[in-house]
């Protein structure tokens, strides 16, 4: 089971509010205890006040007895079962308070207290009152006229409690309300805090898309050796897809020129007496640029970081194609939002679009059409031409390698395979469809360029 929640800003979250939470606690805790000694003070400073105020009026009597010499049950000891009581005992001696009546204290055995003779004044006890009830004691054990007396001065506990609850209660609330503040704050702080975080996400979303090569350096300092380590490596992998595609580029020279050379000296007289080799070469020409197709395809690890406006290539690539088959009178005619992007090179869009267009400026009688739609994540390119068309049941077999509409057009039969293994090499695909009044309709998808 997972204690800490996945995201950062969770735990980060999680480990502000268990430390409020401990941080609180342990204030209203500590201020609820200092609250009570104050308040215990203050009443025990009242209880001893009553207690010095009974000593001084203990004097002894004609019969030798200890009497008050004047009143002392002033309020609230007057008033009775108040909970406010004292009384004086010892050896004769039985004094009490009018509050206390004909009722007496329950004292615990007294403790004697260095402090208690020290400082004059009682020691602390707890008790009950003669109905029960729990009474805040100062007891005090003194000599009074040449006779020992305990002295006894009770409050009720309430009187205790009540100022404790009075100022608990919006102590804590505040406590409640400091809490949910400092919790917020964290929030805002860990908001504020990761916000760099989302900046540096979105910049590499950017480069994902094409729209941006490096990840900006106007980063807080923590984050500035990372984004330059991404930036490294971005200009390495940028470096070795140069490097692959310098490969690919040589491979692809050094293999067609020997391929050129031995057509040429096919074409002497005598030189294939057979015919068989003439096809051999060709086969093997087609086959080197399908897997160099291939090859240049699979370097690109970051495909996702290019963006090729789609249009512009369109209407370039058959422009060109329309000069090369001027001889036909072809009309091209292209459709399409002007600002649609695809996710390739463009090398490999230009060569996807140029044997699907060639194609078509082949095969078509007057027309040629290429409408572009943008449908989800994709987008959706269809050539169509007005030619002769394919049988249903022989378009699968087009787009192998090697296979051909008509021996007697020119070409190898390997760039409808070649377009096609581009197009998956990216995410996309290549279909063919028969067109109803004749013709053949080539659908090519590929992923759209983030906007």
């Amino acid at each position: 089971m997972r204690l800490l929640p996945a995201s950062l800003s969770g735990r980060l979250l999680a480990g502000a509010a268990v430390f409020v939470t401990l941080a609180l606690v342990a204030a209203a805790v500590l201020i609820s205890l200092i609250l009570q000694q104050f308040v215990t003070d203050q009443l025990d400073q009242r209880l001893d006040s009553q207690m010095v105020v009974v000593a001084d009026a203990l004097q002894r009597n004609s019969e030798g007895k200890l009497v008050l010499s004047v009143d002392v049950d002033g309020p609230p000891f007057d008033r009775l079962a108040s909970g406010w009581y004292w009384q004086a005992s010892g050896d004769g001696v039985d004094l009490r308070s009018k509050s206390l009546g004909n009722g007496s204290i329950d004292v615990p055995p007294h403790r004697f207290e260095w402090r208690e003779l020290l400082s004059g004044r009682g020691s602390p006890a707890e008790g009950t009152g003669p109905a029960g009830e729990s009474l805040h004691l100062r007891t005090r054990t003194m000599a009074a006229a040449g006779q020992t007396v305990t002295l006894v001065v009770s409050a009720p506990r309430e009187a205790l409690l009540g100022p404790m609850k009075k100022a608990l209660v919006p102590l804590v609330g505040s406590l409640i309300a400091i809490g949910v503040g400092l919790l917020l704050a964290s929030f805002l702080q860990v908001r504020l805090g990761l916000r760099p975080l989302r900046h540096l996400q979105a910049s590499l979303r950017e480069i994902r898309a094409g729209r941006a090569q490096h990840v900006s350096s106007d980063q807080p300092d923590e984050l500035r050796p990372l984004v330059d380590e991404l930036n490294a490596l971005i200009d390495q992998n940028a470096q070795g897809l140069e490097a692959a595609r310098r490969h690919v580029a040589n491979l692809a020279h050094g293999l067609k020129t020997p391929l050129a050379t031995l057509a040429m000296e096919l074409n002497e007289p005598g030189a294939d007496p057979t015919g068989s080799m003439r096809p051999l070469v060709e086969r093997i020409e087609g086959s080197v640029r399908h897997h160099l197709a291939r090859a240049r395809a699979g370097a690109l690890g970051a495909s996702g970081r290019v963006s090729t406006p789609l249009l512009a290539r369109c209407r370039e690539i058959a422009s060109v194609l329309g000069k090369i088959h001027a001889d036909r009178n072809v009309e091209a005619v292209i459709v399409g939002d002007g600002t649609l992007a695809v996710a390739c090179e463009m090398q490999d869009l230009d060569e996807m679009l140029g044997n699907l267009l060639d194609n078509a400026f082949k095969w078509a009688r007057s027309r040629v059409s290429l409408a572009a739609t943008a449908e989800g994540q994709f987008v959706v390119i269809r050539i169509e031409d007005d030619g002769v068309g394919l049988a249903e049941e022989r378009l699968p077999d087009v787009l192998l390698p090697g296979r051909r509409l008509d021996e007697a057009m020119p070409g190898h039969g390997f760039g409808l395979s070649i377009t096609r293994e581009l197009a998956e090499l990216y995410g996309g695909s290549l279909a063919l469809r028969s067109g109803p009044p004749g013709g053949l309709t080539a659908i090519l998808t590929l992923p759209i360029a983030s906007a």
